[in-house]
């Protein structure tokens, strides 16, 4: 499983801090790529998708953010999706419970999963198991 790049766009400091502690600890990830918000992650995606070793397996997506959020995020990112020679699979997360929210993330194909917060190992391992099968 640490085979797995995986990354985390939110804004949330603490989130960060407890996804990078529960990642490490448990080994799911050989690398975790952190970004404060959508924009500076989209600019990362298309600065480096030419070489596709720099990009994550796995993005854990919040959709609640400044300056892009991450329903923008997915926008940008469908167009670069189609160009890439590597699959990245892509988690909503999100503290909303609105079945708007759901029901327009499942709709999205570039969406592999939504998950609610708090975050936890075990809804990390849930996101890992389903890429992988």
């Amino acid at each position: 499983m640490s085979s797995f790049k995986m990354c985390i766009i939110d804004d949330d400091q603490i989130y960060q801090f407890m996804a990078r502690r529960i990642l490490g600890t448990a080994k799911l990830t050989s690398e975790l790529l952190v970004f404060s918000d959508g924009e500076e992650a989209w600019k990362f995606f298309k600065e480096n998708s030419h070489n596709v070793n720099l990009l994550p397996d796995l993005v854990f997506l919040d959709i609640n953010m400044p300056y892009m959020d991450g329903w923008q995020f997915l926008e940008h990112f469908e167009g670069l999706a189609k160009k890439l020679s590597k699959k990245i699979d892509i988690f909503l997360v999100s503290s909303s419970l609105d079945p708007a929210d759901t029901d327009r993330a499942f709709a999205n194909p570039l969406v592999s999963g939504y998950i609610s917060k708090p975050f936890s190992k075990e809804k990390f391992l849930q996101a890992i198991q389903q890429v992988s099968s």
